[in-house]
């Protein structure tokens, strides 16, 4: 049956991505027939997804409502709400609507796909509005870890819903742009139909730090260190950028920008007018060997230590052009992201090896988190004063916890409403509730490769990761079923063959002695053989090593 928009009545909220997860954020607005986008992000890939470069949302509910799409909101530019859009934008391609910074970064990165020239960007600025079928939606400025982050408040005739984005109450921001509380108020004095907020730092008590004590910790570190400055940053982080080169420049050193993504997105930051470096601070590579190292500072990706980066690469001397040596001191800007401990761990030990100093969150103010944390929660609601509330942004737990923050500042427990991807919300008149399911799910992009990749093949990855692969190779008359080559045995991840051509032989000998049962009618089915070998093999693994190898039977006809 054909969907038309009286069955739209009210306004619908649809969880695409970031409820119940953190990353992936991604939600649609419906009221009519027209449709609006909250952020469009990414999730990096969990342990489990071996060899998945990132994770994608699900939009096939929006594909198959293209036509109603009026806009693509986005509310900073942060991996999580921008980076899913090079591959959502070739089956769905409305205007896409953020901050300068926002859509500089956003615009880099669809060049790599060759979709900038394809892609309508709409450059907005805190406070403008704009009017999307029955939605007119107001871009309003919040404080972030990043420079430029918007939340938004979209108006429809079934009222006003505010939408955070991320946010936190820095009132000492690096850039003097404070969180607009005052408009945040003027919705709550007319009254706000439903918050769906950040909750991101729920479990974080009172208030999150200012970025601008990082700034003081660098000025304190950096005249104390002898040798180099290795700060190792996220390259969208402007503002930790801006206070690294402060602390440089008043300490005498220089500073190299490190990492792709980094050189990049400093240049947009600069261009656009957010970032504040002299030339005369800035060198590059070459200029490296010349200077004291005391008058060094680098500012570089890789701070979790991911495999490959700049950072990852100088902690284990395998960097061309930049090598550590005693005295110099690495200072880990960022927090140590859940899931990434271990890694995070093995990077300092590497550092320390080569006779650096490491420096991190856990010992020194290097970082402060972007979040609100509970104070600033229970302000924002007070101010908002919601008539529903729904806590997007964060893992079960910290929806769940949120609500109850909620219910403690006044929401009732009824009109807090927890859901998760996938959930539809309807709100129409003075009610609100969950509707309906609709189908989400994680899309994962495996090099250029985008949703072929399932869970029955990353069931397959792991399979081999843990016990490994065997392959038998035989050779058959294709006339009469005699082997007549082989059968050879090659293992990989399963034992060492150098080590194990004794127990290889047996399993090539129960091979034969199977098939020498088989009558000559099946030895010329080739799926028959493939069987029959997989079964004694399995059987002999299994037994033997308790081990349970992929096993690839290869039949060459002769």
């Amino acid at each position: 049956m054909e969907e038309t928009s009286t069955e739209s009545t009210g306004l619908k909220f649809v969880a695409l991505g970031g409820l119940g997860e953190i990353g992936l954020n991604m939600a649609a607005f419906e009221y009519g027939d027209d449709i609006v986008i909250v952020d469009c992000g990414l999730m990096f890939p969990e342990p489990y997804m071996l060899g998945i470069d990132v994770v994608i949302p699900d939009i096939g509910y929006l594909i198959e409502r293209a036509d109603r799409i009026r806009a693509i909101l986005l509310t900073h530019g942060h991996e999580d709400h921008i980076g899913a859009l090079p591959y959502v934008l070739r089956d769905i391609n409305p205007p896409i609507y953020g901050t300068a910074l926002t859509l500089g970064f956003v615009k880099e990165k669809l060049k790599e796909f060759e979709l900038d020239q394809k892609v309508d960007l709409r450059v907005v600025k805190p406070r403008d509005t704009v009017q999307l079928g029955s939605f007119e939606v107001e871009f309003i400025r919040v404080a972030h870890s990043i420079v430029d982050g918007c939340a938004l408040a979209l108006s429809c005739p079934e009222g006003v819903v505010i939408h955070t984005g991320d946010f936190k109450l820095d009132q000492t921001p690096v850039d003097g742009e404070l969180t607009d509380l005052a408009t945040f108020s003027r919705y709550g004095e007319k009254g706000v139909l439903a918050l769906f907020a950040d909750s991101t730092n729920i479990e974080r008590e009172g208030y999150t730090l200012s970025e601008r004590l990082v700034g003081d910790a660098f000025e304190e570190i950096f005249p104390a260190c002898a040798g180099r400055v290795i700060v190792a940053a996220f390259s969208s982080n402007i503002h930790r950028v801006q206070q690294v080169v402060r602390a440089a420049e008043k300490s005498g050193r220089k500073v190299l920008l490190n990492g792709r993504s980094m050189i990049g997105n400093v240049q947009i930051a600069r261009e656009l007018g957010y970032l504040k470096i002299p030339d005369d601070i800035l060198i590059d590579l070459k200029e490296l060997p010349r200077l004291p190292k005391e008058q060094v500072c680098m500012i570089t990706t890789g701070s979790q230590g991911e495999p490959r980066s700049s950072l990852i690469r100088i902690a284990m001397d395998d960097h061309k052009q930049i090598k550590l040596e005693r005295g110099d001191t690495v200072i880990l800007s960022s927090r140590f992201i859940p899931g990434n401990e271990k890694t995070i761990s093995d990077l300092m030990n590497h550092l320390y090896r080569r006779g650096a100093e490491v420096i991190h969150e856990k010992v020194s103010e290097v970082h402060v988190s972007g979040h609100a944390s509970q104070e600033e929660l229970k302000l924002l609601h007070n101010l908002v004063k919601p008539r529903f509330f729904v806590p997007v942004h964060g893992e079960y737990r910290h929806l769940v916890k949120h609500s109850q923050l909620a219910q403690k500042v006044g929401t009732p427990e009824e009109r807090c409403i927890l859901a998760v991807n996938g959930d539809v919300i309807l709100f129409a008149g003075d009610e609100a509730c969950i509707v309906d399911q609709v189908s989400t799910g994680r899309v994962f992009v495996d090099g250029k490769g985008v949703g072929d990749v399932g869970n029955v093949v990353l069931k397959d990855r792991k399979h081999l990761s843990e016990d490994g692969m065997v392959v038998v190779i035989i050779g058959i008359n294709q006339t009469t079923g005699e082997i007549i080559y082989g059968p050879d045995i090659v293992s990989r991840g399963f034992v060492f063959e150098d080590d194990s051509q004794e127990y290889l032989e047996e399993a090539k000998k129960v091979v034969l002695d199977t098939l020498a049962l088989v009558t000559p009618e099946v030895m010329t089915d080739w799926n028959e053989v493939k069987l029959e070998v997989r079964r004694v093999l399995r059987r002999l693994f299994n037994k033997t090593l308790e081990r349970r190898p992929v096993i690839l039977p290869l039949v060459l006809e002769m």
